[in-house]
Protein backbone atom coordinates (compact mmCIF):
# COMPACT_ATOMS: atom_id res chain seq x y z
CA UNK A 1 0.00 0.00 0.00
CA UNK A 2 1.05 3.50 -0.80
CA UNK A 3 0.93 4.55 2.83
CA UNK A 4 3.65 1.87 3.92
CA UNK A 5 5.83 3.01 1.60
CA UNK A 6 6.66 6.19 3.37
CA UNK A 7 9.08 8.31 1.78
CA UNK A 8 8.59 11.77 3.15
CA UNK A 9 9.51 14.87 1.08
CA UNK A 10 9.80 17.62 3.06
CA UNK A 11 9.40 20.98 1.60
CA UNK A 12 10.76 22.98 4.93
CA UNK A 13 14.39 22.76 5.42
CA UNK A 14 13.19 21.45 8.97
CA UNK A 15 12.09 18.24 9.85
CA UNK A 16 11.06 16.30 13.42
CA UNK A 17 13.11 13.39 14.60
CA UNK A 18 13.76 11.80 18.01
CA UNK A 19 17.15 12.31 19.57
CA UNK A 20 19.21 9.71 21.47
CA UNK A 21 16.95 10.44 24.75
CA UNK A 22 13.88 9.82 22.91
CA UNK A 23 13.10 13.32 22.74
CA UNK A 24 11.44 15.19 19.98
CA UNK A 25 13.79 17.87 18.26
CA UNK A 26 13.90 19.94 15.17
CA UNK A 27 16.86 19.19 12.96
CA UNK A 28 17.46 21.77 10.50
CA UNK A 29 18.63 20.08 7.05
CA UNK A 30 22.81 19.89 7.59
CA UNK A 31 23.72 19.85 4.23
CA UNK A 32 22.45 21.48 0.92
CA UNK A 33 23.43 20.86 -2.43
CA UNK A 34 23.60 24.08 -3.17
CA UNK A 35 26.42 25.01 -1.21
CA UNK A 36 28.61 22.31 -2.52
CA UNK A 37 32.31 23.70 -2.25
CA UNK A 38 33.23 22.55 -6.15
CA UNK A 39 36.75 23.83 -5.16
CA UNK A 40 37.19 20.38 -2.78
CA UNK A 41 38.03 18.24 -5.27
CA UNK A 42 40.37 19.88 -8.28
CA UNK A 43 40.04 20.13 -11.88
CA UNK A 44 42.59 17.33 -12.30
CA UNK A 45 40.00 15.28 -10.38
CA UNK A 46 37.36 15.84 -13.21
CA UNK A 47 39.65 14.84 -16.17
CA UNK A 48 40.53 11.39 -14.00
CA UNK A 49 37.04 10.47 -13.66
CA UNK A 50 36.74 11.65 -17.67
CA UNK A 51 39.34 9.59 -18.22
CA UNK A 52 37.84 6.84 -15.86
CA UNK A 53 34.89 6.46 -18.21
CA UNK A 54 36.45 7.03 -21.54
CA UNK A 55 38.27 3.70 -20.77
CA UNK A 56 34.56 1.91 -20.46
CA UNK A 57 33.16 0.81 -23.82
CA UNK A 58 29.63 2.72 -23.28
CA UNK A 59 29.09 5.75 -22.08
CA UNK A 60 29.40 5.28 -17.98
CA UNK A 61 27.24 7.13 -15.69
CA UNK A 62 29.12 8.21 -12.70
CA UNK A 63 28.10 10.59 -9.49
CA UNK A 64 30.53 11.43 -6.82
CA UNK A 65 30.17 12.88 -3.69
CA UNK A 66 32.86 14.00 -0.93
CA UNK A 67 32.01 15.57 2.32
CA UNK A 68 35.21 17.04 4.86
CA UNK A 69 34.18 18.20 8.31
CA UNK A 70 36.56 20.55 10.59
CA UNK A 71 37.48 19.36 13.95
CA UNK A 72 34.74 21.45 15.47
CA UNK A 73 32.20 19.63 13.31
CA UNK A 74 30.91 22.64 12.16
CA UNK A 75 29.26 22.74 8.42
CA UNK A 76 31.05 20.33 6.42
CA UNK A 77 32.46 21.59 3.33
CA UNK A 78 30.73 19.09 0.46
CA UNK A 79 31.57 18.28 -3.07
CA UNK A 80 29.27 16.61 -5.71
CA UNK A 81 28.99 15.92 -9.47
CA UNK A 82 27.62 13.48 -11.90
CA UNK A 83 29.24 12.64 -15.45
CA UNK A 84 27.26 10.76 -18.53
CA UNK A 85 24.41 9.03 -19.11
CA UNK A 86 21.25 8.53 -16.80
CA UNK A 87 18.79 7.02 -19.56
CA UNK A 88 19.29 5.57 -23.10
CA UNK A 89 17.02 8.84 -24.23
CA UNK A 90 19.17 11.14 -23.45
CA UNK A 91 22.08 13.38 -24.55
CA UNK A 92 24.82 11.45 -22.78
CA UNK A 93 24.93 14.07 -20.43
CA UNK A 94 22.15 13.87 -18.52
CA UNK A 95 23.04 12.44 -15.20
CA UNK A 96 22.83 14.95 -12.33
CA UNK A 97 23.73 15.03 -8.88
CA UNK A 98 20.56 14.01 -7.58
CA UNK A 99 20.06 10.90 -9.26
CA UNK A 100 19.10 7.87 -7.42
CA UNK A 101 21.10 5.01 -7.77
CA UNK A 102 20.84 1.04 -5.59
CA UNK A 103 23.48 0.97 -3.01
CA UNK A 104 23.45 -2.29 -2.90
CA UNK A 105 25.77 -3.54 -0.20
CA UNK A 106 26.19 -0.26 0.64
CA UNK A 107 22.86 -0.76 2.13
CA UNK A 108 23.97 -3.27 4.56
CA UNK A 109 25.54 -0.31 6.79
CA UNK A 110 22.08 0.91 7.24
CA UNK A 111 20.82 -2.13 8.49
CA UNK A 112 23.51 -2.32 10.88
CA UNK A 113 22.74 0.93 12.50
CA UNK A 114 19.44 0.13 12.58
CA UNK A 115 19.79 -3.04 14.26
CA UNK A 116 22.12 -0.95 16.86
CA UNK A 117 19.38 1.42 17.45
CA UNK A 118 16.99 -1.77 18.27
CA UNK A 119 19.45 -2.83 20.69
CA UNK A 120 20.06 1.11 21.95
CA UNK A 121 16.49 1.21 22.69
CA UNK A 122 16.52 -2.01 24.94
CA UNK A 123 18.81 -0.34 26.68
CA UNK A 124 17.17 2.67 27.75
CA UNK A 125 13.36 0.89 27.86
CA UNK A 126 12.41 3.45 25.30
CA UNK A 127 11.29 -0.94 23.68
CA UNK A 128 9.64 -3.01 26.18
CA UNK A 129 8.99 -5.58 23.77
CA UNK A 130 8.80 -9.08 25.35
CA UNK A 131 11.76 -11.26 24.41
CA UNK A 132 11.37 -15.10 24.31
CA UNK A 133 11.03 -16.78 27.81
CA UNK A 134 14.52 -17.30 29.36
CA UNK A 135 16.29 -13.91 27.61
CA UNK A 136 17.39 -11.24 29.64
CA UNK A 137 18.96 -8.69 26.98
CA UNK A 138 19.16 -7.82 23.42
CA UNK A 139 22.71 -6.49 22.65
CA UNK A 140 25.19 -7.65 20.13
CA UNK A 141 26.16 -10.72 21.84
CA UNK A 142 22.54 -12.12 22.22
CA UNK A 143 22.37 -15.16 20.34
CA UNK A 144 19.96 -15.44 17.82
CA UNK A 145 18.70 -19.09 19.40
CA UNK A 146 17.95 -16.95 21.70
CA UNK A 147 15.56 -14.16 19.62
CA UNK A 148 14.04 -16.59 17.42
CA UNK A 149 13.76 -20.06 19.37
CA UNK A 150 11.28 -21.85 16.82
CA UNK A 151 13.09 -20.43 13.26
CA UNK A 152 16.75 -20.43 13.38
CA UNK A 153 18.55 -23.31 12.65
CA UNK A 154 21.56 -24.07 10.80
CA UNK A 155 23.45 -27.96 9.87
CA UNK A 156 25.88 -27.13 12.85
CA UNK A 157 24.25 -27.87 15.86
CA UNK A 158 26.91 -25.53 17.94
CA UNK A 159 26.56 -22.47 15.41
CA UNK A 160 22.56 -22.96 15.86
CA UNK A 161 23.11 -22.88 19.21
CA UNK A 162 26.03 -20.08 19.77
CA UNK A 163 26.25 -17.76 16.78
CA UNK A 164 24.98 -14.05 18.01
CA UNK A 165 23.89 -10.38 16.14
CA UNK A 166 27.49 -10.02 15.94
CA UNK A 167 28.33 -13.04 14.77
CA UNK A 168 25.72 -12.97 11.83
CA UNK A 169 26.74 -9.58 10.46
CA UNK A 170 29.95 -9.72 10.99
CA UNK A 171 29.96 -12.75 8.26
CA UNK A 172 31.57 -15.48 10.27
CA UNK A 173 28.31 -17.85 11.06
CA UNK A 174 30.16 -20.49 8.85
CA UNK A 175 27.46 -20.10 6.12
CA UNK A 176 28.64 -19.40 2.56
CA UNK A 177 26.52 -16.84 0.57
CA UNK A 178 24.05 -19.39 -1.31
CA UNK A 179 22.70 -16.37 -3.02
CA UNK A 180 20.79 -18.56 -5.59
CA UNK A 181 18.85 -20.59 -3.43
CA UNK A 182 15.93 -17.48 -2.61
CA UNK A 183 13.25 -16.74 -4.39
CA UNK A 184 12.35 -13.25 -5.52
CA UNK A 185 9.09 -13.68 -3.50
CA UNK A 186 10.18 -14.81 -0.73
CA UNK A 187 9.61 -13.05 2.89
CA UNK A 188 12.17 -12.84 5.33
CA UNK A 189 10.75 -15.85 7.37
CA UNK A 190 11.27 -17.91 4.52
CA UNK A 191 14.67 -16.74 4.05
CA UNK A 192 15.36 -17.60 7.34
CA UNK A 193 13.24 -21.02 7.60
CA UNK A 194 15.03 -21.96 4.41
CA UNK A 195 19.05 -21.67 6.03
CA UNK A 196 18.35 -25.20 7.85
CA UNK A 197 18.52 -26.50 4.59
CA UNK A 198 21.76 -25.08 3.55
CA UNK A 199 25.22 -26.52 3.91
CA UNK A 200 27.78 -24.66 6.10
CA UNK A 201 31.03 -24.65 5.03
CA UNK A 202 33.37 -22.91 8.37
CA UNK A 203 32.55 -23.89 12.04
CA UNK A 204 31.01 -20.73 13.92
CA UNK A 205 33.76 -17.44 14.01
CA UNK A 206 36.36 -19.93 11.79
CA UNK A 207 36.62 -17.84 8.44
CA UNK A 208 34.50 -14.63 7.55
CA UNK A 209 32.72 -16.09 4.47
CA UNK A 210 30.12 -12.79 2.96
CA UNK A 211 26.40 -14.18 3.12
CA UNK A 212 23.47 -11.67 2.20
CA UNK A 213 20.85 -13.41 3.99
CA UNK A 214 22.30 -12.66 7.30
CA UNK A 215 20.88 -9.16 6.71
CA UNK A 216 17.43 -10.13 5.72
CA UNK A 217 17.45 -12.31 9.17
CA UNK A 218 18.98 -8.57 10.49
CA UNK A 219 15.63 -7.20 9.43
CA UNK A 220 13.69 -9.67 10.55
CA UNK A 221 14.73 -9.44 14.06
CA UNK A 222 14.21 -5.41 13.65
CA UNK A 223 10.88 -6.66 12.42
CA UNK A 224 10.16 -9.02 14.92
CA UNK A 225 11.07 -7.03 18.06
CA UNK A 226 10.48 -3.23 17.19
CA UNK A 227 6.56 -4.23 16.22
CA UNK A 228 7.04 -2.35 12.67
CA UNK A 229 8.82 -3.65 9.54
CA UNK A 230 12.43 -3.09 8.62
CA UNK A 231 11.23 -0.62 5.76
CA UNK A 232 9.39 1.81 7.76
CA UNK A 233 12.02 1.42 11.00
CA UNK A 234 14.78 2.36 8.34
CA UNK A 235 12.96 5.54 7.30
CA UNK A 236 11.96 6.77 10.53
CA UNK A 237 14.85 6.43 12.65
CA UNK A 238 17.69 7.07 9.57
CA UNK A 239 16.43 8.65 6.46
CA UNK A 240 14.01 11.27 7.62
CA UNK A 241 16.12 12.32 10.73
CA UNK A 242 19.58 12.46 8.33
CA UNK A 243 16.85 15.02 5.78
CA UNK A 244 17.58 12.07 3.01
CA UNK A 245 14.38 13.39 1.20
CA UNK A 246 14.98 10.95 -1.78
CA UNK A 247 16.32 8.41 -0.15
CA UNK A 248 13.92 4.73 -0.21
CA UNK A 249 13.52 1.25 -0.23
CA UNK A 250 10.59 1.26 -3.23
CA UNK A 251 11.45 1.37 -6.34
CA UNK A 252 8.32 2.49 -7.28
CA UNK A 253 8.96 5.66 -4.96
CA UNK A 254 12.02 6.53 -6.63
CA UNK A 255 10.94 5.88 -10.14
CA UNK A 256 7.70 8.46 -9.50
CA UNK A 257 10.48 11.07 -8.68
CA UNK A 258 11.74 11.00 -12.14
CA UNK A 259 15.49 10.75 -10.53
CA UNK A 260 16.09 7.23 -10.93
CA UNK A 261 18.73 6.37 -13.68
CA UNK A 262 18.44 3.42 -15.90
CA UNK A 263 20.48 0.20 -15.23
CA UNK A 264 23.31 -0.79 -18.05
CA UNK A 265 25.15 -4.52 -17.82
CA UNK A 266 29.36 -4.43 -17.57
CA UNK A 267 28.74 -5.22 -21.49
CA UNK A 268 26.66 -1.87 -21.59
CA UNK A 269 23.82 -3.58 -22.63
CA UNK A 270 20.48 -1.54 -20.48
CA UNK A 271 19.01 -3.92 -17.93
CA UNK A 272 15.46 -3.21 -16.15
CA UNK A 273 15.76 -2.18 -12.44
CA UNK A 274 16.55 -5.16 -10.53
CA UNK A 275 14.36 -5.04 -7.31
CA UNK A 276 10.29 -4.67 -7.31
CA UNK A 277 8.62 -3.01 -4.41
CA UNK A 278 7.20 -6.36 -3.55
CA UNK A 279 10.88 -7.94 -2.81
CA UNK A 280 11.49 -4.91 -0.47
CA UNK A 281 10.58 -6.62 3.33
CA UNK A 282 13.35 -9.09 2.42
CA UNK A 283 16.14 -7.24 0.43
CA UNK A 284 15.93 -3.66 1.84
CA UNK A 285 18.75 -4.84 4.46
CA UNK A 286 21.24 -6.53 2.36
CA UNK A 287 20.95 -4.61 -0.30
CA UNK A 288 17.93 -2.51 -1.42
CA UNK A 289 18.57 0.97 -0.22
CA UNK A 290 17.90 3.41 -3.34
CA UNK A 291 19.31 7.34 -2.83
CA UNK A 292 22.25 9.84 -4.46
CA UNK A 293 25.48 11.69 -3.84
CA UNK A 294 23.33 14.11 -2.15
CA UNK A 295 21.55 11.99 0.47
CA UNK A 296 24.58 9.52 0.95
CA UNK A 297 26.93 12.52 1.84
CA UNK A 298 24.72 13.67 4.86
CA UNK A 299 25.18 9.83 6.05
CA UNK A 300 28.45 10.33 5.35
CA UNK A 301 28.62 13.43 7.68
CA UNK A 302 27.10 12.10 10.53
CA UNK A 303 29.39 8.83 10.63
CA UNK A 304 32.22 11.33 10.63
CA UNK A 305 31.09 13.15 13.32
CA UNK A 306 30.15 10.14 15.84
CA UNK A 307 26.36 10.18 15.04
CA UNK A 308 26.40 13.31 15.71
CA UNK A 309 24.61 16.15 13.25
CA UNK A 310 26.75 18.93 12.04
CA UNK A 311 25.95 22.27 12.88
CA UNK A 312 22.83 21.32 14.82
CA UNK A 313 24.37 18.99 17.25
CA UNK A 314 21.40 17.22 17.67
CA UNK A 315 22.20 13.40 18.18
CA UNK A 316 21.08 11.09 15.26
CA UNK A 317 23.07 7.74 16.22
CA UNK A 318 25.00 6.82 19.60
CA UNK A 319 28.01 7.02 19.07
CA UNK A 320 28.36 3.00 20.46
CA UNK A 321 26.69 1.93 17.79
CA UNK A 322 29.06 3.48 15.16
CA UNK A 323 31.80 1.96 17.26
CA UNK A 324 30.63 -1.10 16.97
CA UNK A 325 29.44 -1.75 13.73
CA UNK A 326 32.47 0.00 12.24
CA UNK A 327 34.90 -1.85 14.63
CA UNK A 328 36.61 -4.19 13.31
CA UNK A 329 35.98 -7.96 14.39
CA UNK A 330 37.09 -9.92 11.70
CA UNK A 331 39.74 -10.80 8.94
CA UNK A 332 38.29 -10.64 5.55
CA UNK A 333 41.85 -10.39 3.98
CA UNK A 334 45.25 -11.14 6.33
CA UNK A 335 47.81 -10.03 4.03
CA UNK A 336 48.82 -7.02 1.95
CA UNK A 337 46.85 -6.77 -1.57
CA UNK A 338 47.25 -4.41 -4.17
CA UNK A 339 43.69 -3.35 -3.88
CA UNK A 340 44.18 -2.37 -0.15
CA UNK A 341 47.24 -1.84 0.80
CA UNK A 342 50.04 -2.62 2.87
CA UNK A 343 47.64 -3.37 5.76
CA UNK A 344 45.02 -6.14 6.67
CA UNK A 345 40.89 -5.26 6.26
CA UNK A 346 38.81 -6.43 9.17
CA UNK A 347 35.10 -6.33 8.80
CA UNK A 348 32.49 -5.05 11.65
CA UNK A 349 29.24 -5.30 10.60
CA UNK A 350 28.12 -3.72 7.21
CA UNK A 351 31.65 -2.14 6.88
CA UNK A 352 35.16 -3.19 6.21
CA UNK A 353 38.12 -1.59 7.98
CA UNK A 354 41.64 -1.06 6.08
CA UNK A 355 44.73 1.82 5.70
CA UNK A 356 45.35 2.93 2.23
CA UNK A 357 48.89 4.83 1.92
CA UNK A 358 48.81 5.81 5.68
CA UNK A 359 44.53 6.73 5.51
CA UNK A 360 42.42 5.08 7.30
CA UNK A 361 39.35 3.58 5.45
CA UNK A 362 35.59 2.60 6.72
CA UNK A 363 34.34 1.61 3.27
CA UNK A 364 31.63 -1.13 1.84
CA UNK A 365 31.24 -1.78 -2.04
CA UNK A 366 28.15 -3.17 -3.78
CA UNK A 367 26.96 -4.37 -6.79
CA UNK A 368 24.05 -5.39 -8.26
CA UNK A 369 23.19 -6.03 -11.90
CA UNK A 370 23.15 -2.73 -13.43
CA UNK A 371 24.69 -0.69 -10.22
CA UNK A 372 27.94 -0.28 -9.03
CA UNK A 373 28.47 1.44 -5.75
CA UNK A 374 31.28 2.38 -2.91
CA UNK A 375 30.78 4.29 0.45
CA UNK A 376 33.75 5.24 2.27
CA UNK A 377 34.96 7.31 4.92
CA UNK A 378 38.45 7.85 6.99
CA UNK A 379 37.09 8.87 10.47
CA UNK A 380 40.63 10.47 11.73
CA UNK A 381 40.68 12.72 8.86
CA UNK A 382 37.09 13.73 8.96
CA UNK A 383 36.68 12.81 5.04
CA UNK A 384 34.08 10.73 3.19
CA UNK A 385 33.43 10.00 -0.51
CA UNK A 386 30.43 8.12 -2.25
CA UNK A 387 31.24 6.34 -5.65
CA UNK A 388 27.79 5.56 -7.64
CA UNK A 389 28.17 3.61 -11.29
CA UNK A 390 25.01 3.26 -13.02
CA UNK A 391 26.67 -0.10 -14.51
CA UNK A 392 27.25 -3.43 -12.99
CA UNK A 393 30.90 -4.59 -12.22
CA UNK A 394 32.62 -1.21 -12.00
CA UNK A 395 34.42 -1.97 -8.51
CA UNK A 396 37.85 -1.21 -9.90
CA UNK A 397 36.73 2.16 -11.41
CA UNK A 398 35.13 2.93 -8.33
CA UNK A 399 38.41 2.61 -5.99
CA UNK A 400 40.21 4.32 -8.29
CA UNK A 401 38.33 7.26 -8.22
CA UNK A 402 37.79 6.47 -4.24
CA UNK A 403 41.75 6.38 -3.60
CA UNK A 404 42.10 9.60 -6.12
CA UNK A 405 39.65 11.17 -3.97
CA UNK A 406 41.09 10.89 -0.80
CA UNK A 407 44.68 12.09 -2.26
CA UNK A 408 43.13 15.49 -3.26
CA UNK A 409 40.85 15.74 0.01
CA UNK A 410 43.74 14.75 2.31
CA UNK A 411 46.76 16.76 0.03
CA UNK A 412 48.32 13.46 -0.92
CA UNK A 413 50.20 13.13 -4.06
CA UNK A 414 48.97 10.37 -6.22
CA UNK A 415 50.39 8.62 -8.77
CA UNK A 416 47.27 6.81 -9.99
CA UNK A 417 46.36 6.50 -13.75
CA UNK A 418 43.26 5.29 -14.52
CA UNK A 419 43.16 1.62 -16.28
CA UNK A 420 42.77 0.58 -19.09
CA UNK A 421 39.50 -1.34 -20.00
CA UNK A 422 40.35 -5.25 -19.11
CA UNK A 423 39.53 -7.71 -22.07
CA UNK A 424 36.64 -9.50 -21.39
CA UNK A 425 36.77 -12.36 -19.81
CA UNK A 426 36.31 -16.23 -21.35
CA UNK A 427 32.87 -17.25 -19.60
CA UNK A 428 33.21 -20.70 -18.57
CA UNK A 429 30.63 -21.87 -20.77
CA UNK A 430 32.44 -20.61 -23.42
CA UNK A 431 34.87 -23.39 -22.77
CA UNK A 432 34.71 -26.07 -24.77
CA UNK A 433 35.15 -29.92 -23.74
CA UNK A 434 38.68 -31.13 -24.07
CA UNK A 435 38.19 -33.74 -21.06
CA UNK A 436 36.87 -37.69 -21.42
CA UNK A 437 33.21 -38.60 -22.65
CA UNK A 438 30.62 -38.81 -20.58
CA UNK A 439 30.03 -42.40 -18.53
CA UNK A 440 26.32 -42.24 -20.51
CA UNK A 441 24.18 -40.79 -22.90
CA UNK A 442 23.38 -37.36 -22.71
CA UNK A 443 19.57 -38.16 -22.46
CA UNK A 444 20.14 -40.10 -18.97
CA UNK A 445 21.40 -36.66 -18.02
CA UNK A 446 18.06 -35.07 -17.81
CA UNK A 447 14.90 -34.47 -16.54
CA UNK A 448 14.12 -33.51 -12.46
CA UNK A 449 15.95 -32.85 -9.95
CA UNK A 450 15.47 -31.38 -6.42
CA UNK A 451 17.33 -30.13 -3.60
CA UNK A 452 15.60 -28.79 0.01
CA UNK A 453 17.74 -25.52 0.01
CA UNK A 454 17.25 -24.65 -3.73
CA UNK A 455 13.65 -26.12 -4.92
CA UNK A 456 13.31 -27.87 -8.11
CA UNK A 457 15.48 -27.89 -11.45
CA UNK A 458 14.26 -29.63 -14.71
CA UNK A 459 17.78 -30.07 -17.49
CA UNK A 460 16.85 -30.13 -20.76
CA UNK A 461 19.11 -31.67 -24.09
CA UNK A 462 18.76 -30.50 -27.37
CA UNK A 463 16.70 -33.42 -28.36
CA UNK A 464 14.25 -32.74 -25.11
CA UNK A 465 11.01 -32.77 -26.95
CA UNK A 466 9.07 -31.86 -23.65
CA UNK A 467 6.77 -28.21 -24.15
CA UNK A 468 8.91 -27.20 -20.68
CA UNK A 469 11.61 -28.04 -23.17
CA UNK A 470 10.70 -26.63 -26.21
CA UNK A 471 10.27 -23.11 -24.45
CA UNK A 472 13.62 -23.26 -22.46
CA UNK A 473 15.87 -23.91 -25.46
CA UNK A 474 13.54 -21.43 -27.20
CA UNK A 475 15.10 -18.61 -24.78
CA UNK A 476 18.55 -20.10 -25.07
CA UNK A 477 18.52 -20.29 -29.09
CA UNK A 478 17.93 -16.36 -29.25
CA UNK A 479 21.68 -16.48 -28.08
CA UNK A 480 22.85 -19.11 -30.63
CA UNK A 481 23.04 -22.87 -31.77
CA UNK A 482 22.20 -24.88 -28.67
CA UNK A 483 24.45 -27.96 -29.97
CA UNK A 484 27.88 -27.64 -30.15
CA UNK A 485 31.29 -29.66 -29.73
CA UNK A 486 30.85 -30.71 -26.05
CA UNK A 487 27.47 -31.60 -24.58
CA UNK A 488 25.16 -28.81 -22.83
CA UNK A 489 22.17 -29.38 -20.75
CA UNK A 490 19.40 -26.06 -20.58
CA UNK A 491 17.11 -25.40 -17.12
CA UNK A 492 14.68 -22.48 -16.73
CA UNK A 493 15.75 -21.22 -12.91
CA UNK A 494 14.05 -18.65 -11.55
CA UNK A 495 16.11 -16.74 -8.26
CA UNK A 496 16.48 -13.29 -7.41
CA UNK A 497 19.17 -13.05 -10.00
CA UNK A 498 18.39 -15.80 -12.21
CA UNK A 499 16.05 -16.88 -14.91
CA UNK A 500 17.87 -19.66 -16.48
CA UNK A 501 20.85 -22.65 -15.61
CA UNK A 502 23.23 -23.87 -18.47
CA UNK A 503 25.77 -26.84 -18.13
CA UNK A 504 28.35 -27.52 -20.51
CA UNK A 505 30.48 -30.97 -20.32
CA UNK A 506 33.82 -30.79 -19.17
CA UNK A 507 35.06 -34.28 -18.21
CA UNK A 508 33.20 -37.56 -17.19
CA UNK A 509 30.36 -37.11 -15.20
CA UNK A 510 31.34 -32.94 -14.53
CA UNK A 511 30.02 -29.62 -15.70
CA UNK A 512 30.75 -26.24 -15.95
CA UNK A 513 27.80 -24.68 -14.39
CA UNK A 514 26.12 -20.94 -14.87
CA UNK A 515 22.99 -19.46 -13.18
CA UNK A 516 22.19 -16.61 -15.79
CA UNK A 517 19.50 -13.84 -16.48
CA UNK A 518 18.40 -14.10 -20.13
CA UNK A 519 16.74 -11.07 -22.12
CA UNK A 520 15.50 -13.26 -25.67
CA UNK A 521 14.24 -10.09 -26.67
CA UNK A 522 16.76 -7.57 -25.84
CA UNK A 523 15.63 -4.72 -23.57
CA UNK A 524 15.05 -1.55 -24.13
CA UNK A 525 15.97 -0.08 -27.70
CA UNK A 526 18.49 -2.80 -28.68
CA UNK A 527 15.63 -5.82 -28.94
CA UNK A 528 18.63 -8.72 -29.56
CA UNK A 529 18.07 -10.90 -27.28
CA UNK A 530 21.61 -11.27 -24.67
CA UNK A 531 22.05 -12.93 -20.86
CA UNK A 532 23.52 -11.12 -17.65
CA UNK A 533 25.10 -12.56 -14.74
CA UNK A 534 27.37 -11.69 -12.12
CA UNK A 535 31.24 -12.83 -13.51
CA UNK A 536 32.37 -15.51 -10.74
CA UNK A 537 29.64 -16.18 -8.16
CA UNK A 538 27.36 -16.91 -10.93
CA UNK A 539 29.99 -19.50 -12.51
CA UNK A 540 30.93 -22.97 -11.44
CA UNK A 541 30.79 -26.59 -12.09
CA UNK A 542 28.20 -29.67 -11.53
CA UNK A 543 29.17 -33.09 -11.10
CA UNK A 544 26.98 -36.08 -11.92
CA UNK A 545 26.68 -39.46 -9.33
CA UNK A 546 26.20 -42.49 -11.51
CA UNK A 547 25.25 -45.54 -9.77
CA UNK A 548 24.20 -48.78 -11.36
CA UNK A 549 24.21 -46.77 -15.01
CA UNK A 550 21.53 -44.30 -13.91
CA UNK A 551 22.17 -40.85 -12.54
CA UNK A 552 21.46 -40.35 -9.03
CA UNK A 553 21.44 -36.78 -8.56
CA UNK A 554 24.50 -34.01 -8.98
CA UNK A 555 25.69 -31.27 -6.71
CA UNK A 556 26.51 -27.86 -7.86
CA UNK A 557 29.59 -25.71 -6.49
CA UNK A 558 29.85 -22.14 -6.83
CA UNK A 559 32.66 -21.46 -3.82
CA UNK A 560 35.34 -23.46 -4.45
CA UNK A 561 36.75 -22.41 -0.65
CA UNK A 562 33.48 -23.49 0.98
CA UNK A 563 34.02 -26.95 -1.07
CA UNK A 564 37.58 -27.40 0.11
CA UNK A 565 36.57 -26.99 3.67
CA UNK A 566 33.33 -29.39 3.67
CA UNK A 567 35.50 -32.17 2.07
CA UNK A 568 38.48 -31.61 4.86
CA UNK A 569 35.75 -32.06 7.58
CA UNK A 570 33.66 -34.97 5.86
CA UNK A 571 35.01 -37.93 2.92
CA UNK A 572 34.98 -34.99 -0.08
CA UNK A 573 32.64 -36.91 -1.76
CA UNK A 574 30.28 -35.06 -4.05
CA UNK A 575 27.66 -34.81 -2.11
CA UNK A 576 29.09 -33.67 0.68
CA UNK A 577 31.06 -30.83 -0.58
CA UNK A 578 28.19 -29.46 -2.37
CA UNK A 579 27.18 -26.26 -2.45
CA UNK A 580 23.67 -27.74 -3.58
CA UNK A 581 22.73 -31.25 -4.13
CA UNK A 582 19.86 -32.25 -6.61
CA UNK A 583 18.49 -35.46 -6.11
CA UNK A 584 16.91 -37.10 -9.32
CA UNK A 585 13.13 -37.67 -8.94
Amino acid sequence: MLGLRLLIVFASAFVCTTNASGEQVLLQSEIAPEHADHSLLSPSFHAFVEEVRKNVSFPLGIAVGAVQLSDNGQQPKTYVHAWGQKTEDGDGNDLTTDTLFAMASCSKAFLATSVGLLIDDFAHARNVTPLPSGTTRLDWDTKIAALLPDEWQLDDVWTTRFASIRDVLGHVSGLPRHDFSYKAQDSPQDVVLRMRHLPTAYELREKWSYNNQMYVLGSYLIAKYANTTYPLFVNERLFSPLNMTTTTVWTSVANSTGKLSQAWSREGRRIPYWFRDDMAYFNAGPGGVISSVEDMIKWLAVLINKGVAPVSGNPIVPATVIEAVTTAQNVVIGQPTPKYGEGLVGYGMGWERWSYDGIEVVSHTGGIPGFSSHTAFSPSNKVGVVILINADEQSKPAMQILKRAFAELLNRPSSLSPLPEAPPEVPCHAVESAGEPLSLDLDAYTGTYTSSGYGSITLCSADSDSPYCADVLSDFASLGPVTGPSPRLYSAYTSLWSTHARLRHRSRNTFGFTFTALFPHGYGKNTTAFESYETGEAEGWAEFVVDANKVTGFSVILDDAAAVARGRRTGGTAREIADAWFTKL
